[in-house]
């Protein structure tokens, strides 16, 4: 039954990330035009695996109420430090919203944090890759909850690390095939190089906040979901 359970649940997230895949790829030919409404299909796309968990099963006013602090504290977590290039505070509660409920909803997080956030510091075609990095984050982040990697300070500290690098990384890939041109072998991985310093700052202090307070955040975000009966995805 879990086996089943699973294939359906790797299923219904793989057609999710299809259509963003497909989505970006319009965005690209389009050259950034309506990236807005973009944006929102994509929210739609990653908002599409929570209600097929949830679907013979109501959404408690609890969990909402939850992930929308999540969002508020990644968008106050971004905005005051968005002047520091490469810092991104938010990346840290993305991380904490997918180890304290899943991969669904830790995308569900991400992905909505990038868009609130943006309608501060500003919508454009970069609003929806930014959406699928942090989205991915949550994800990423969610399928290590319940296991013994969750509880480990050091992994989740390379983990975050490595992030920061891997959400550079997206946005490169759009900033390449959208503005280099001709590409190349050398163009692309010129592209690349030029965000190393941004993408390591990131990484930084992503490692910075989860070594101070990955620990004390996790137990009080634990004791939340059990007190308020949160339920996590799985």
């Amino acid at each position: 039954m879990r086996k089943i359970l699973a294939v359906t649940y790797v299923y219904r997230l793989l057609i999710a990330v299809l259509l963003m895949a497909a989505f970006l790829v319009l965005i690209l030919l389009l050259k950034g035009q309506h990236y807005l409404l973009f944006s929102f299909m994509i929210l739609v796309c990653s908002i599409l695996p929570a209600y097929w968990r949830f679907e013979r099963e109501s959404i408690s006013t609890q969990t909402l109420m939850f992930i929308a602090v999540l969002i508020a504290l990644g968008v106050a977590g971004r905005v005051p430090l968005a002047s520091i290039p490469g810092v991104q505070a938010a990346s840290f509660i993305i991380i904490l919203s997918g180890i304290s409920l899943g991969p669904e909803l830790g995308f569900i997080t991400g992905a909505t944090t990038a868009l609130v956030s943006n309608m501060f510091l500003g919508q454009g075609p970069w609003t929806p890759w930014q959406m699928v990095a942090w989205g991915l984050m949550g994800l990423t982040a969610g399928l290590l909850s319940n296991t013994k990697l969750s509880h480990s300070l050091i992994f989740m500290i390379i983990f975050a690390f490595v992030w920061g690098f891997l959400f550079g990384w997206i946005l490169d890939l759009w900033y390449a095939l959208a503005y280099v041109s001709p590409i190349t072998v050398k163009s692309f991985f010129l592209a690349y190089a030029s965000s190393f310093l941004f993408d390591l700052n990131h990484a930084i202090s992503n490692a910075f906040l989860i070594a101070l307070f990955y620990k004390g955040w996790q137990k009080l975000f634990n004791r939340l979901v059990k007190k308020y009966r949160i339920l996590p995805t799985k």
